[in-house]
């Protein structure tokens, strides 16, 4: 199945080589599912894009959500058979500048728009759970740049380089203090004693939608939700585990590393089942 692109509402398949997103990854993203035309959380990820765009002196118009908006209905356009769900991937960079840190205002921002297709899990991570393993490349603290979806990606590449072994889905990431602070491509939680807990993200790491939504919903229901600095020594005690992102939901997780003899195993327990059936009624999947 292929992917559908616009850049900056034309059917396009290339920037030029001057695009800022590609010199110095002066932009940011969004990754958002569609289910049935409709994408997911949609004011969520408009309220953190501008945010976002805001932090990162990218000066978006005032009209952005109309022009996403409409290329999303033209990628849907431009397909035969629409499926029902897709993943819409939104990167706006600062545009196209000469050699140099410095930006022309004058220069207008790049929006890229893509329909892909949804990933298939026949193995059924989100029912039966997944093993993960706890990498060795560490998160640089930067303030300045936490909780947003900024094109700055290289630790995260480098992370997942660390394994290749298909029962491993997914990595957790320490910053360089030795804190946890969240998956190569998710965020974290675990319970004990009833309560939820989650690394802060005021330091690095990015402040997922769906995360936000865990919290709220948690929240809703008299859970205490807990969020600090917290080693890895913090899983061994845990009741549950689970990480999750806009595309997956909540995966649990039932081991970490492959290694039971070593390593801490956990069932699939209440509180991720029923933060996975709350998200699942709002459309998240």
């Amino acid at each position: 199945m292929r992917s559908y692109i616009l850049i900056n509402g034309l059917s396009e398949q290339s920037l030029p080589v001057t695009d800022r997103g590609l010199a110095y990854g002066h932009g940011l993203f969004e990754t958002v599912a569609v289910n049935l035309s409709v994408p997911i959380a949609w004011q969520d990820h408009l309220e953190r894009l501008t945010e976002g765009a805001k932090r990162l002196a990218i000066p978006l118009p005032v009209n952005i959500q109309q022009l996403l908006e409409q290329d999303l209905i033209a990628l849907l356009g431009l397909q035969q058979n629409v499926p029902q769900r897709q993943v819409l991937k939104i990167t706006i960079t600062r545009g196209c500048g000469g050699r140099g840190y410095a930006v022309d205002e004058a220069v207008p921002i790049n929006r890229i728009v893509q329909l892909n297709p949804f990933p298939e899990y026949p193995d059924q991570p989100s029912q039966k759970g997944v093993a993960v393993t706890q990498c060795q490349t560490r998160l640089a603290l930067s303030p300045q740049l936490a909780g947003m979806k900024h094109l700055n990606r290289l630790e995260q590449v480098l992370a997942r380089a660390e394994w290749n072994d298909a029962r491993i889905r997914e990595g957790v990431v320490l910053d360089g203090e030795g804190f946890l602070v969240e998956g190569t491509m998710s965020n974290l939680f675990w319970s004990q004693g009833g309560n939820l807990y989650t690394p802060r993200l005021d330091r690095c790491g990015v402040k997922g939608i769906v995360r936000q939504k865990i919290i709220s919903i948690a929240e809703q229901n008299g859970i205490v939700v807990h969020e600090g600095l917290y080693t890895p020594d913090s899983l061994a005690d845990a009741d549950e585990v689970f990480v999750c992102n806009s595309i997956i939901a909540i995966w649990p997780v039932t081991r970490l590393n492959c290694d039971l003899r070593q390593y801490p195993q956990w069932g699939v327990g209440p509180i991720t089942r029923m933060l996975q059936s709350r998200l699942s009624a709002e459309g998240i999947y």
